[in-house]
């Protein structure tokens, strides 16, 4: 199985010196009595906005946390969530972590259980528009959080799989169930994840009317959006300003 980012990863996104942020690791629990793992980060000033980051396969780790402070300091609470507390508990993991039996026995429905309570504590916190933003794993249940009642004001996807999966559920045919707007962010040249797949995701939405952009960086692999990717660099700025922007104008 596939992972997005090593764990000595870090989001390519400068830290902004002097801004005044507090974090906290989190326990939350989900309307079905799970309980998990979260990482919060909070602005002095903050600007309304909530961001739910939803990682890739590994769950919660540094790179998720690191892009949580960095949200936080451009004024937008943020909370990173971790995906198995159902199976491996609530506590903190090291990098030898062995996700794939954990993940393997994630569901749809749990994941945005833990989502929605995400997203409950950012109300709480006093967010009024909240946004999904998740990478590969996390990219695709960033949108379907779209179709799950959470209220969203937008979600944002990087690298993720927008295909049927066995079921014929995904983000492309229950497009028309998507009611907020969405940002998808692709790799030209992803192996696991064909342009035409973007590219029909693209048309679905057209299709059923949903407000939404789908970049493509051409030649840029899967989970570019990384600072060891320095050859992407570009790709990186401009997809982060694209996520900030569409913050910004779904804020309200």
């Amino acid at each position: 199985m596939p992972v997005c980012h090593d764990p000595d990863s870090s989001p390519p996104i400068p830290r902004i010196h002097g801004a005044s942020v507090s974090h906290e690791d989190l326990v939350l629990e989900a309307s079905d009595g799970n309980r998990f793992a979260a990482f919060a980060a909070t602005p002095e000033e903050p600007s309304g906005a909530g961001i739910v980051i939803l990682p890739d396969v590994r769950g919660l780790y540094r790179f998720y946390e690191e892009l949580a402070l960095r949200f936080a300091e451009r004024e937008h609470t943020a909370i990173a969530i971790d995906y198995f507390g159902r199976t491996a508990g609530a506590g903190k993991r090291g990098d030898d972590f062995e996700y794939v039996p954990h993940v393997e026995q994630t569901t749809e429905a749990g994941v945005q259980a833990d989502a929605g309570a995400a997203v409950e504590w950012l109300r709480a916190a006093g967010c009024r528009a909240i946004f999904t933003v998740g990478f590969c794993f996390g990219g695709r249940r960033s949108w379907l959080a779209a179709a799950s009642g959470h209220g969203l004001a937008g979600a944002i996807g990087f690298y993720g799989r927008p295909s049927a999966d066995d079921e014929g559920k995904g983000p492309i045919p229950q497009a028309r169930e998507l009611v907020a707007p969405i940002l998808a962010l692709m790799g030209g040249d992803d192996p696991g994840i064909p342009v035409a797949d973007a590219e029909a995701f693209d048309a679905a939405l057209d299709d059923a009317g949903v407000e939404h952009e789908v970049v493509i960086y051409p030649g840029a692999p899967h989970s570019f959006f990384d600072r060891k990717y320095e050859e992407f660099a570009d790709a990186s700025a401009d997809a982060w300003s694209r996520v900030l922007a569409f913050v910004d104008r779904y804020s309200g």
